[in-house]
């Protein structure tokens, strides 16, 4: 039997492929950023060729680097930036369109039209999500609508849809030569046009949208011992290696942080933040603005439901005063220059970039900056933002209490702002609770890894799971109750502040 388990993981800003052992420890990794593509304003864009391009670099040198072969992996899970919309012809591996991100707002005319004719409320009670710009519904209608040739084409079976899992999955499976079309429940989940009951496309749902069914993928469990194929690509995978898991990004660092109990929870930070809460087999629909989504579905066991807090713009404002304001040259300095205040100066920062997410959902709201005196300087601005991405969590959790009734005694954290001690040290203080970090913060592929080993028996069960589990670093609560509660009143009026400012007809 292989000793190792890989892991594509295809997220927003890059990709990488990281190879796992029977101790869930990582072995290996190799990691590629891919371009941000910027058309105009509220739009962003993804070039698909490039993420493939991206996506065999990273597994090739990956393996080359741990002088492993193909013949070492059990199997493949792959996890991806969920939403992101990819539209391509079958007959040649050619996208019609750039992929449209999950941040995009383009649609929210589409949005804004559902909501105002009712039709929102009936892709709540279905899809367990708000009529947003965020999912991949509306980016679809605005293909078909908007790309000459692309309507026709669907409708003879020459172009097909599917978020990034779907398209890296079809390119590692043979592609135009047999390529396999299909996804998970947890990535047909964020399309608005899958029924959380049936688990199935919905006919009514895709009426909304005007479209064809043809043009989906199948649904399959996250862990799937026959669904997904085996890799067909010579390049770099020489042998045929099963691909067995599959679960979008959020839902895999759920399982990766071994969150299996109703009442787990987990807040993954990359380019966006992700709270994820297990209700186990109970679907639970939230009326404080939060997602009812699928967690994970192995086999043929009854699907996980969860809560999700899903907010647009936190690691990629650090990112945005490294490359559009250009304070800083690396993430990392995003610390040292907000460790040189000695508080936020009294500014604020709502990166509202793509509108606000949970438990707002306003597209109309648009990023501004508060409180601004002579007085303050870079440091000031950076220690607003890394604030930023721990007062929109705050605003997740107390939404995510109110529909659980269940107090948060301790947040597990992941991804890639963890590495950042003064943010997760403004987080515990944000929050009055501890924040803890485990060993292996990358647990997005984490969890595809398992998903993945899961159903070849690589692993036996979540059991044996949980025991890879340990925490690697625990911050704990400094400020005090009313200065707490003060400094989260401010936050709230300067959210109040960025909305109605982007006119949505």
């Amino acid at each position: 039997m292989a000793d190792f388990v890989g892991a594509v993981d295809q997220g927003t800003t890059s990709t990488r492929f990281m190879i796992f052992d029977q101790a869930g420890r990582e072995v290996a990794k190799h990691q590629l950023e891919h371009s941000q593509v910027l058309p105009r304003s509220g739009w962003v864009e993804h070039d698909p060729v490039e993420i493939w391009e991206r996506t065999n670099s990273v597994m090739q040198n990956a393996l080359r680097h741990s002088k492993l072969s193909s013949d070492d992996l059990a199997a493949i899970g792959i996890t991806n930036q969920r939403e992101t919309t990819v539209v391509w012809d079958p007959r040649n591996g050619r996208p019609y369109y750039n992929a449209i991100v999950w941040q995009d707002t383009r649609t929210d005319a589409i949005a804004a039209a559902l909501e105002h004719s009712g039709q929102g409320d009936v892709i709540r009670r279905k899809a367990g999500l708000p009529p947003a710009t965020y999912f991949s519904a509306g980016k679809i209608q605005w293909i078909l609508e908007n790309v000459d040739g692309v309507r026709e084409a669907a409708r003879r079976g020459h172009a097909v849809f599917g978020n990034t899992d779907a398209w890296v999955l079809w390119n590692l499976t043979g592609g135009p030569d047999g390529g396999i079309h299909a996804t998970d429940v947890t990535n047909a989940g964020r399309t608005m046009l899958m029924n959380l009951e049936t688990l199935d496309w919905d006919d009514e749902l895709l009426g909304f949208f005007d479209i064809p069914r043809e043009m989906l993928p199948a649904i399959h469990s996250s862990s799937d011992r026959e669904a997904f194929g085996v890799t067909r690509t010579s390049r770099p995978l020489r042998a045929a290696i099963p691909i067995t898991g599959m679960l979008g990004d959020q839902q895999a660092a759920t399982v990766g942080q071994v969150c299996y109990a109703p009442g787990e929870a987990k807040n993954t930070y990359g380019t966006g933040n992700f709270l994820v809460l297990n209700t186990g087999t109970e679907l639970v629909r939230s009326e404080h603005g939060l997602l009812t989504t699928v967690a994970y579905r192995f086999g043929d066991e009854p699907v996980v439901y969860a809560l999700e807090g899903s907010i647009a713009v936190t690691g990629s404002a650090v990112q945005w005063l490294r490359d559009q304001m250009k304070i800083i040259k690396d993430a990392a300095e995003s610390e040292s220059l907000a460790r040189g205040v000695e508080d936020n100066g009294g500014v604020y920062f709502v990166p509202a970039f793509s509108g606000l997410f949970a438990p707002y959902w306003r597209s109309d709201a648009r990023g501004a900056i508060l409180g601004l005196t002579r007085y303050n300087d870079d440091g000031h601005l950076a220690r607003a933002t890394l604030e930023s991405i721990c007062y929109q969590s705050r605003d997740v959790v107390e939404a995510m209490q109110q529909d659980s009734g269940a107090p948060l005694d301790v947040l597990k954290v992941d991804g890639g702002v963890t590495a950042n001690d003064l943010c997760m040290q403004i987080q515990a203080d944000v929050l009055g609770v501890p924040v803890s970090r485990p060993v292996i913060a990358e647990t997005t592929a984490l969890g595809a890894a398992y998903a993945a080993g899961l159903a070849t028996g690589f692993w036996r069960d979540t059991d044996e799971l949980r025991t890879h589990w340990q925490e690697s670093k625990r911050w704990e609560p400094t400020w005090s109750e009313d200065e707490r509660e003060q400094r989260y009143a401010d936050w709230k009026r300067a959210v109040e502040r960025t909305l109605g400012w982007a006119r949505v007809e």
